[in-house]
């Protein structure tokens, strides 16, 4: 095993301390073969199986919990597609928590060198390290063969030496979320720079309100705020160039960004004891009115549009971009499509299991499938589709103002965890969990995600 996964394998026991009460999944299922090595053909390829024997592959997904609901319901229409098109096919689904997945799980079973046939992964920098190292189904013939290759928006995450080894399953932005109602009560306007941003924030406050709904339990979510803060600060450009060594953490416009973020936690416009609080804890802040605006990833609205779960403010919610320090600069927003599935190699050597992957992929990337997950779950394609019928696709008006932020994007950036390594990922996500506590300051907190950084880019050379 070379030393980029030994490497995992400590990150596995120091990202482990990030997450509390991280929950079990159940144990794969072990898969019966006899395949007949004669049908055994390269990925892609048509090869013959006249096999009908049971057999079982799992699908480790991350659709846990209410909010996921409708993305759960798309994968198992899928499930049962691919299952009736292939003799003897059984699929179990193994559900985790996608940051134990990602964090725990996952890297353990590439440690060993076994994980689940299909499996819910980042591209970057996860997929491309897994498949470096040749854990993961190398998929250009498949999406050659299906006709599917060139129409992605991106296939830049999963594309490792020209050949692509995952594919992603929507597309996302990040912004704000906010009472609509609210606003319009006390004649509050979407803001145009960062300073009458914190100007609502203060009015908020002094109504008794939570300016900012936050959970930081897990320190994705506050990141998702920062991150932000410093594509404006410091640049968007910036994150590109940490893994190279072109670019520095300490840099004094990453000080300044990670100073705001530290600014609106001391002025209170979060709510006090964050640190505890999981994902679902804020979305439920902006439901029941005690916060007002709430810094998420577009995917994010199907709870807010669903009455299940949002009651009485179904309708009442509205979204913005984040906006930038000065009126008139282009608007900077977290834009990618990270977030898909894998495919283990070893399902290179069993062709039925191959046959499997290949129906399932047929049967999940296809213009309905986008265009349901839009219409259902809000996540925007991450197949190509004309802004104007992805307008179409949802008359919702929360739908109609993500589309409304997609227009108004003057540069996109991908989230920093698609562009640094999981060990420097460790480093910021213990450091600004540090800042919101209150037990470290911005220019030494970076001092140590630099550290991180400049370990984890030596070990690379």
């Amino acid at each position: 095993m070379r030393k980029s996964l030994l490497m995992l394998l400590s990150v596995i026991f120091v990202a482990s301390a990030l997450l509390v009460g991280c929950g079990k999944s159940g144990n794969n299922t072990s898969v019966k073969e006899g395949q007949d090595a004669t049908n055994k053909g390269e990925a892609g390829t048509e090869s013959k199986v006249e096999n009908n024997d049971p057999f079982e592959i799992t699908i480790r997904h991350t659709q846990v919990g209410e909010s996921k609901k409708f993305r759960l319901a798309m994968l198992q229409d899928v499930v049962k597609q691919t299952e009736a098109a292939v003799p003897g096919l059984t699929i179990k689904l193994d559900a985790v928590d996608s940051e134990v997945n990602r964090k725990e799980k996952l890297r353990g079973e590439m440690a060993a060198g076994k994980p689940p046939e299909i499996f819910d992964v980042f591209g970057s920098p996860d997929a491309a390290l897994y498949a470096k190292e040749g854990l993961m189904l190398d998929l250009t013939p498949i999406i050659d063969e299906l006709g599917i290759k060139d129409k992605f928006t991106t296939l830049a995450p999963f594309t490792v030496d020209g050949k692509v080894y995952g594919l992603p399953i929507g597309g996302s932005i990040e912004g704000f979320f906010y009472n609509k109602e609210y606003f319009k009560q006390k004649g509050l306007t979407v803001p145009k720079t960062l300073d009458q941003l914190e100007q609502i924030a203060e009015k908020i406050k002094a109504d008794g309100k939570i300016p900012f709904a936050q959970s930081s339990k897990d320190a994705w979510i506050p990141l998702m705020t920062t991150n932000n803060l410093w594509s404006y600060y410091a640049g968007p450009e910036v994150t590109y160039g940490f893994k190279t060594g072109k670019t520095k953490w300490t840099d004094e416009n990453m000080v300044k960004a990670i100073a705001k973020h530290q600014e609106w936690v001391k002025k209170g416009y979060y709510k006090k004891g964050e640190l505890g609080l999981e994902y679902a804890d804020m979305r439920n802040q902006i439901i029941t009115g005690e916060a007002i605006m709430m810094m998420d990833g577009s995917w994010a609205n199907s709870v807010f549009r669903d009455p299940a779960q949002a009651g009485d403010m179904v309708g009442k919610i509205g979204y913005f971009n984040m906006p930038p320090l000065h009126e008139g600069d282009p608007v900077i927003v977290m834009q990618d499509a990270n977030n898909g599935y894998g495919f283990s190699n070893a399902v290179a050597e069993d062709p039925r299991k191959l046959q499997a992957v290949k129906e399932f992929i047929k049967n999940m990337w296809t213009e309905e499938m986008q265009l349901r997950g839009l219409k259902e779950d809000g996540v925007l394609p991450a197949m190509k589709m004309d802004l104007e019928q992805m307008k179409t696709a949802s008359d919702d008006p929360l739908m109609q103002d993500i589309f409304k932020g997609v227009s108004e994007i003057g540069t996109s950036f991908p989230a920093f965890d698609a562009l640094v390594q999981a060990e420097v990922n460790t480093a910021l996500s213990l450091g600004i969990q540090q800042i919101i506590g209150g037990e470290i300051e911005p220019a030494k907190m970076l001092e140590n995600v630099q550290a991180a950084q400049d370990t984890a880019n030596a070990a690379a050379e």
